[in-house]
């Protein structure tokens, strides 16, 4: 992978996994793909030895990798459809190695997109970019936040965002990281968002309410997550983060499962892929 120059901050390796299981599914899996996401990889540009590792085994990997993929897809159609209601901010919090502005600049050109990251992975990204001779989004803002002494919501307000206007803000892979009360004050703030907003955000349900065959791949995703120094620590189950984002203001709010996301992406596949049960959608709306 890209090593960091001194003035930035490779991206965090849950990060950079993410980016290469989207490529992984082009490689690996039978068409017609989930989700197309090659510019990630670009990016990150990984030595030979790293997909060699028992993370990126195609067959090991598989049902993550599937979740990986649909919470992508699933993400940007439900933004399709916040855009054809008149949105035009999108907020994405935590948004790594999100490549959305370079993938969709159809979609890009009607919004003002804030990608909400630390600053030296933020850098890192313009960089590599740059390196790769990407066009600028016009309208792609980095908001960098540095999440232990900054407020990212006044860094976001700082960087144009206009509260006052309707807006869709995702959340992938973030709040098994965070504690409880970090993401109950993200509810909070964000359920004061302008009516006609929503926030889709991504959980991961308890060990126990898996089966035994994806138990044994949750304790490998968590060991690794764990060593890397980003250990999950919250869980909820559907009612839960339902619960939790009606208690928070939303007026309205739904569980998208796992079994809903195979239903609709991976139907009739020739390869039986699909997500992991581990990871599910909650989307809220204002």
């Amino acid at each position: 992978m890209r090593t960091a120059a001194p003035e930035d901050i490779a991206p965090e390796d849950t990060a950079a996994r993410v980016a290469l299981w989207r490529a992984l599914h082009l490689r690996a899996d039978a068409t017609p793909p989930v989700f197309t996401d090659e510019i990630g990889v670009q990016l990150l540009d990984p030595e030979d030895d790293r997909w060699q590792r028992p993370d990126m085994d195609p067959n090991l990997t598989r049902p993550m990798r599937a979740g990986i993929v649909a919470r992508a897809r699933a993400i940007e159609d439900l933004l399709v459809e916040h855009l054809a209601l008149g949105v035009d901010q999108y907020v994405i919090l935590g948004a790594g190695l999100d490549t959305f502005a370079q993938r969709r600049p159809d979609l890009a050109a009607t919004l003002t997109i804030y990608e909400v990251d630390r600053p030296g992975p933020q850098e890192w990204k313009r960089r590599r970019l740059d390196e790769l001779e990407f066009d600028a989004a016009p309208r792609a803002r980095s908001v960098p936040v540095d999440f232990e002494h900054d407020s990212w919501w006044d860094r976001l307000v700082a960087a144009g965002f206009d509260p006052e206007r309707p807006a869709f803000v995702a959340s992938a892979g973030v709040t098994m990281y965070l504690t409880e009360d970090a993401n109950t004050a993200t509810l909070r703030r964000l359920a004061t968002l302008a009516p006609g907003s929503a926030l889709v955000t991504t959980f991961m349900l308890p060990l126990e309410l898996v089966g035994p065959d994806e138990q044994r791949l949750r304790r490998f995703a968590e060991d690794g997550a764990r060593t890397t120094g980003t250990p999950f620590i919250t869980f909820y189950t559907p009612e839960t983060i339902v619960a939790a984002a009606e208690a928070a203001g939303f007026p309205t709010a739904r569980h998208l499962s796992a079994r809903e996301l195979t239903a609709r992406y991976f139907a009739d596949r020739t390869d039986g892929l699909e997500p992991a049960e581990s990871e599910q959608i909650l989307v809220a709306s204002t």
